[in-house]
């Protein structure tokens, strides 16, 4: 590796999607290119792929993303699945029974219902809250106005429990549900079999964070604004 690389800046790339070096062989990079800057980094990659389980992680990643267009008359693409049966193809192709279901409270309906296509589907469906354990917030050190309801008792969320939960019940996959921000990053920690994401945690935005960003230019402008 040459230590002079320059780090990664993909979000700034100025070149279209059919131009781009990662997209097509000889194409345009800037100079700070990982596919160009950081080629000992790619036959890194290449080497961990030859491992007979991660390529076979990746490769039916690959066929689930293929198989979620559906070929046009005319040679175009369209989408014909959601995210959760893409999670079921996922999990089909991988020989997974058991699925953990990591959820938020707030979104208790929404876990109810995704336990729900998922078992429709085949998969058993281990599931935990994220109020799991009932430990008190104030474990954490928190009094006043860190506090949603300080003059009443208040769980914490218990990301952590509800990792090793999954982990006691061996599930074979892992799919988060609505955690907060931190709050997915220690249950990530801390899970042994692999997770994915089935929706994030926006409660401004009803878990759509993504509309910030689409509208950061217009009605959203003050996000770009230092805190």
């Amino acid at each position: 590796m040459h230590s002079s690389s320059p780090p990664p800046r993909c979000a700034a790339c100025p070149f279209k999607r059919e131009e781009r070096l990662c997209c097509v062989p000889g194409g345009k990079h800037p100079p700070d290119c990982p596919s160009a800057a950081h080629t000992d980094l790619v036959e890194k990659s290449r080497q961990v792929y030859a491992q007979p389980d991660i390529r076979n992680f990746a490769r039916q990643a690959a066929r689930v993303e293929r198989h979620s267009y559906a070929k046009l008359p005319d040679g175009g693409r369209m989408p014909c699945r959601p995210r959760i049966l893409e999670i079921v193809a996922f999990a089909r192709a991988m020989g997974y029974h058991r699925l953990g279901l990591l959820f938020c409270i707030g979104l208790w309906r929404e876990a109810a219902g995704a336990a729900e296509i998922f078992e429709a589907q085949g998969l058993e469906t281990i599931s935990a809250v994220c109020k799991a354990g009932g430990l008190s917030k104030s474990e954490l050190g928190l009094t006043g106005e860190d506090l949603l309801n300080p003059e009443q008792p208040e769980s914490m969320c218990n990301p952590v429990l509800q990792a090793e939960l999954m982990n006691r019940a061996q599930v074979d996959f892992n799919v988060l549900l609505g955690l907060c921000v931190g709050h997915d990053t220690l249950a990530l920690r801390h899970l042994e079999a692999p997770a994915t994401v089935l929706a994030v945690k926006d409660r401004m935005l009803g878990h759509n964070p993504l509309a910030a960003v689409q509208c950061s230019g217009s009605y959203f402008n003050y996000l770009k604004t230092p805190m």
